[in-house]
C-alpha cells in the first residue's frame, strides 16, 4: 500500500515564489502541488497554517572528519545538527578524515563509517591531490558528486594543494562528465605569516588579492579545459566582478559564500576570540555588504556552511596564528542567513534558492532542493518571525565552541520531513548515502 501525505501551508516556498499551497506526497516523493484548500485524501494531512514551508536545505560544504578524526566531528553528531537546522542533505568534504577521499577504496571506507549513523541524506565529494588524476574517473563512477582541491596548504598533510598544471590536468578529466571542480582559491604567493597573534594581523596576512589571483588561475583552467569550476567560501567581495566577467565570457564558473562572511565583520571580532578564525578570513564591514550585494544579484550563487569543527584545544588558543581555521555553524546557518537577508529586503524564496536549489544543482542531486513534483519529500517548517539566542552548549555538533555564542537570530526550525517522514534529531537515523545524478551508493 502506498503511503500518502498532504502538507499545507499559507507560505509554501515553491520554485516560482511563495504561495498558499498543498503538497501531495506518495512513497517519499512529491507527486503534485495543489491549492492550499484543495480537497485531497491521504493517510496524513498536516496543516501548518502560517508557518512557512521550505524545501529541505542542501549543504554542500560540510567537514564530517569521520573516520580518522571522529573526535573532531562524526556522522552521527553532524547529521543530527544538520537536521535540527533544517538541512536534509549534506555533501561531505574529502578532508579532514583519515583516509582522505582520494581513491575508491577511501570512499568505500568513508561510506562504511557513515552507514547506519546518518540522520539526513549524505553525498560525498572526492579529492583532487597531486598524483591522483587517474582516480578521478573511477571515483565518479563510484558515486562522488565532484572534486575538491586546494591551491594553498590545506592544513592537513595528507591533502596537499594542486599546482596550476595539476589543476588543469584534473579539470581535463572532469570536462566530459560535467561534475564540478570546487576550489579553495587562495594564492600562496600572496599569503604571509601574521606579524602578531591578533585578528587584524591575521586578516592582513590573507588579503583579498590572494583570492583574486587564485580565482584567475581557476578561470584560466576552466577556459582551457571546458570543465565546470566552483569557488568555495568566497570571502572577498571585490572578486565578484571577476567571477561575473568570466561567466559573461562563457566560462562555467559559480561561487558560494558562507553564513559567517555574511554575519560577521573583522572590526567586531573580540581580542583573542579565535572561534572566529577561518580561511579566507572574515573581512571588514564594507566587504560584508559587497558579498550581500553580489548574492542579491546572483553573482554569488549559494550559501553553505563550511562546517569545520575541531577539538576546543586546537581552536580556543587565543592566538590567530596557531588556532585551527574553521567555523562550526551547520545547525544555525538558516537563521543566520535569514536574519541578515530579511534586514536587507530578501525573501524566503531567495534563501531557498541560495541554500537548497542551487547547492542541489551543484552536487548533481536533481531530486533535492525544491518543492516540486518528482522531488524528494524533504521539507522544513520554519517560523521566520520567531527569534532565539544561540547557546553553543545547546547545539548538536560535537563541540560547542561557536562565534555565534550569545547572538540573537531570527527564524526557528519547527519541524522537518525527510522522504515524507517527519524526523527529529533524537529519532532513528533514516538518512541514505547518495550518488551524483540520483540513487544510492
Amino acid at each position: 500500500m502506498s503511503e500518502t501525505l498532504i502538507i499545507r501551508s499559507t507560505r509554501m516556498v515553491l520554485p516560482d515564489g511563495v504561495r498558499e499551497s498543498a503538497a501531495y506526497v506518495r512513497d517519499k516523493k512529491i507527486e503534485s502541488i495543489h491549492s492550499y484548500d484543495a480537497k485531497l485524501s491521504a493517510d496524513r494531512d498536516v496543516d501548518l497554517g502560517d508557518l512557512a514551508l521550505l524545501p529541505g536545505l542542501v549543504d554542500t560544504h560540510v567537514h564530517v572528519n569521520e573516520p580518522g578524526r571522529t573526535e573532531w566531528e562524526g556522522f552521527a553528531s553532524a547529521t543530527r545538527a544538520a537536521l535540527a537546522g533544517g538541512v536534509t542533505t549534506i555533501c561531505d568534504m574529502p578532508l579532514n578524515s583519515v583516509p582522505v577521499t582520494v581513491s575508491v577504496e577511501a570512499l568505500r571506507e568513508k561510506a562504511a563509517a557513515a552507514a547506519g549513523q546518518c540522520a539526513v541524506d549524505v553525498a560525498f565529494w572526492g579529492g583532487a591531490v597531486p598524483g591522483n588524476a587517474a582516480a578521478i574517473g573511477p571515483l565518479l563512477e563510484a558515486g562522488v558528486v565532484g572534486f575538491k582541491c586546494f591551491l594553498i596548504d590545506s592544513g592537513i598533510a595528507e591533502f596537499p594543494p594542486l599546482s596550476r598544471d595539476e589543476l588543469r590536468a584534473a579539470m581535463k578529466e572532469l570536462a566530459a562528465g560535467g561534475a564540478p571542480m570546487i576550489v579553495h582559491a587562495e594564492d600562496p604567493a600572496e599569503i604571509s605569516v601574521p606579524n602578531g597573534p591578533g585578528y587584524d594581523a591575521f586578516v592582513a596576512s590573507r588579503p583579498p588579492v590572494a583570492e583574486r589571483r587564485a580565482i584567475e588561475t581557476v578561470i584560466r583552467a576552466a577556459a582551457a579545459t571546458g570543465a565546470r569550476a566552483h569557488i568555495v567560501h568566497l570571502a572577498a567581495g571585490e572578486c565578484a566582478a571577476l567571477i561575473d566577467s568570466a561567466r559573461a565570457a562563457g566560462i562555467s564558473l559559480s561561487a558560494e559564500t558562507c553564513p559567517h562572511y555574511l554575519s560577521f565583520a573583522a572590526e567586531e571580532v573580540p581580542a583573542g576570540a579565535t572561534q572566529y578564525k577561518c580561511c579566507p578570513p572574515v573581512r571588514y564591514a564594507p566587504n560584508r555588504e559587497a558579498l550581500w550585494r553580489a548574492l542579491g544579484v546572483g553573482v554569488i550563487d549559494c550559501v553553505v556552511s563550511d562546517h569545520s569543527p575541531c577539538p576546543p584545544a586546537l581552536k580556543d588558543t587565543g592566538d590567530f596564528r596557531t588556532a585551527w581555521g574553521g567555523i562550526a555553524s551547520l545547525q544555525i546557518g538558516l537563521p543566520a542567513v535569514w536574519t541578515g537577508a530579511r534586514r536587507r529586503g530578501h525573501s524566503l524564496a531567495d534563501v531557498a534558492r541560495w541554500m537548497a536549489a542551487f547547492p542541489a544543482s551543484l552536487a548533481g542531486l536533481p531530486s533535492k532542493g525544491r518543492i516540486a513534483a518528482g522531488c524528494d519529500a524533504d521539507f522544513v517548517a520554519f517560523d521566520p518571525d520567531a527569534s532565539f539566542v544561540v547557546r553553543g552548549s545547546e547545539l548538536l555538533h560535537r563541540h560547542p565552541l561557536t562565534p555565534y555564542e550569545g547572538r540573537t537570530l531570527t527564524g526557528v526550525v519547527s519541524r522537518v520531513w525527510l522522504g515524507g517522514a517527519e524526523v527529529s534529531p533524537d529519532g532513528e537515523p533514516r538518512g541514505r548515502l547518495l550518488r551524483r545524478g540520483g540513487g544510492t551508493l
